[in-house]
């Protein structure tokens, strides 16, 4: 497939797997840019030497693009910026805060930036800025989360810029890719799909639970801190529930969840881990290699637009 996006990063699809906090290592990043997607390593729990030696790994696995997500609630930031210089990484993503101190600096490296967006403001301030392209990531998403769907994100956001949009939040298998097309997105981002694959580092407690998880089994806590976060409803979750609903401080709930997210991808704790998952975790029935999943998701793509993508 030939569209805007992957002009930009150099994938045979148009495909930018997410950039999930603790999951996304360098293991997961080979195997999705080696089936021809673009893969990605979470920077956001590690320092400098740590993402280093996941960049050499990849490259190690794989000679296809590849990038880096940045999250700058991290106190590693610039030195994680610095890294992605010095290493000549070919794109990094970024999200939790604003890339502009460090876009020019990424752009004369040559590095391609595409910052996550939730609204069409963030979004033009983004392209002001010179983003090669943005990701516009709903609600239906995993992790930290904004207030609109996808559906009525991606094409207001397609609708204010002129760089390419990338659709996040509820995408799993071709139709949604098609529907993303449809909505004004050159590409896709996709990161619960590969919770459940093999090359997956993830505890196979996290796996399972995704498997086994229906439609309604995701629960949003944080809003009333101004954090929002989806994950799989579980202990951790009802607790948040309950003290968000008694008036909880944001640093009172801060303090409940603080290395829930390493218990869930490390520990595999199913009562205080934060399974970060999004809506579509009932739509996941299997583990599978990430080639497999790659290939059927746009094998169903085509089938779909081979009959006029009609309803």
């Amino acid at each position: 497939m030939k569209t805007t996006l992957t002009s930009i990063i150099g994938t045979k699809y148009p495909l930018i797997q997410g950039g999930m906090a603790w999951v996304a290592d360098a293991n997961l990043a080979a195997a999705v840019s080696e089936a021809g997607g673009l893969g990605l390593i979470a920077a956001g729990p590690m320092d400098k030497e740590r993402l280093r030696s996941e960049i050499n790994k990849v490259r190690s696995m794989t000679d296809k693009p590849f990038g880096v997500n940045i999250m700058f609630m991290s106190p590693h930031t610039p030195d994680l910026a610095a890294v992605v210089i010095e290493e000549k990484v070919p794109v990094v993503t970024t999200g939790a805060g604003s890339p502009g101190k460090y876009i020019a600096s990424w752009k004369k490296a040559g590095i391609k930036v595409i910052p996550v967006v939730a609204s069409t403001g963030l979004a033009r301030r983004m392209e002001s800025l010179g983003a090669d392209a943005v990701v516009a990531e709903g609600s239906e998403a995993g992790g930290h989360i904004g207030e609109l769907t996808t559906m009525t994100l991606v094409p207001q956001v397609a609708d204010s810029v002129s760089i390419p949009v990338v659709a996040a939040g509820g995408i799993a298998d071709g139709r949604g890719i098609a529907a993303a097309g449809m909505l004004g997105a050159s590409g896709v981002q996709v990161g619960t799909r590969f919770l459940a694959s093999e090359e997956c580092n993830i505890h196979m407690n996290y796996k399972a639970l995704i498997i086994k998880s229906k439609d309604i089994d995701s629960r949003v806590t944080g809003r009333s801190g101004g954090h929002p976060v989806r994950c799989i409803k579980n202990q951790l979750t009802r607790e948040m529930e309950k003290m968000e609903k008694k008036g909880a401080s944001f640093e009172e709930l801060e303090a409940l969840t603080i290395g829930s997210l390493r218990k869930a991808v490390i520990d595999g704790d199913l009562k205080c881990g934060s399974f970060m998952a999004g809506q579509i975790s009932g739509m996941i029935k299997r583990i599978m290699p990430v080639k497999e999943i790659i290939e059927e998701m746009f094998t169903e793509y085509e089938k779909i637009m081979s009959r006029g993508g009609s309803i």
